[in-house]
């Protein structure tokens, strides 16, 4: 986001602070559609995600006057996001939807393409699952979402170096867990 989009969101959240409902509906809607991408990718479920991001205005509303005079809000917001997401996924041990099955009839793709790209995405998928909680948020901001190690950095409250740290240790793992998927297609 730029400057620019940094100083609008600064009038909007003066005009809540003054009143101003739909002030908020403009931050909301500047901001949903990348909150909501972020609680899919840490929770990858749609109805869960569309909670979180409900429960994360919700609270960003009730909690708008912590927000320091000058703090950006998109990084403040954000990290109210990363949070409902990761408490949700932490108290949902049970409750878990299964994923489409390799046996899934595709109208356009082979049966054996199906199966080697959900075994693909499987592997992957256990891979992620394998790494502490704060490098799978981290690799998920960063490759997914497309953030700077400072936008984590801000997201996280941690120190850019450390989310390079984290970042490097992930891909690290990453790469040992899935060499042997690098094997197969060989």
């Amino acid at each position: 986001m730029s400057v620019d989009e940094d100083a609008r969101d600064a009038l909007l959240v003066d005009r809540v602070r003054r009143g101003d409902a739909d002030a908020y509906g403009e931050l909301a809607r500047r901001h949903l559609r990348r909150a909501f991408a972020i609680a899919w990718r840490i929770l990858e479920h749609r109805e869960d995600a569309e909670d979180v991001v409900q429960d994360a205005f919700l609270r960003a509303l009730e909690r708008l006057d912590t927000l320091k005079r000058g703090q950006a809000f998109r990084p403040w917001f954000q990290r109210i996001v990363v949070n409902q997401a990761l408490n949700v996924r932490r108290s949902r041990k049970v409750r878990r939807t299964e994923p489409i099955t390799e046996t899934a009839p595709a109208p356009t793709r082979s049966p054996e393409a199906a199966a080697v790209d959900a075994e693909t995405r499987e592997r992957i998928r256990s891979a992620m699952a394998r790494l502490p909680e704060r490098q799978r948020v981290i690799v998920l901001l960063s490759e997914l979402e497309g953030y700077t190690s400072k936008e984590i950095a801000e997201i996280l409250e941690v120190p850019p170096g450390t989310v390079r740290w984290h970042l490097h240790q992930a891909r690290a793992a990453l790469r040992e867990a899935l060499s042997a998927l690098e094997e197969d297609v060989k």
